[in-house]
């Protein structure tokens, strides 16, 4: 899939397939993936299979993360070039919303 198509498909970016993304800084199979999510975030996000494999699958289809199988037979899951410029596209987003979030939060107190 193009990338322009990709952008304006995922951002802005929902949570959970944010620290997928995230998550991928190294292949991963899902329930590492689960995992390292929750550490992560600190326990606030716990995500459940269905969620997790939707998403992965979805992200596959799309060519933002590529699968393949390990020496145990496990499915590994990798991000692909498009899927770091979109998470690096959705991270310059989440910049600027911090920003403007810490420049104009006084103004409602």
């Amino acid at each position: 899939m193009d990338l322009t198509k990709i952008i304006k498909k995922y951002i802005p970016m929902t949570e959970t397939a944010f620290y997928i993304l995230l998550s991928l800084t190294e292949p991963r199979h899902g329930y590492g993936i689960i995992k390292h999510v929750e550490e992560i975030s600190n326990g606030r996000i716990r995500l459940g299979s269905g969620t997790i494999y939707g998403t992965l699958t979805k992200m596959q289809k799309d060519g933002v993360i590529t699968v393949f199988a390990d020496a145990e037979r496990k499915t590994v899951y990798e991000i692909t070039d498009s899927g770091k410029e979109l998470i690096t596209a959705e991270i310059e987003r989440l910049k600027e919303l911090h920003g403007n979030a810490l420049k104009y939060e006084g103004e409602f107190k």
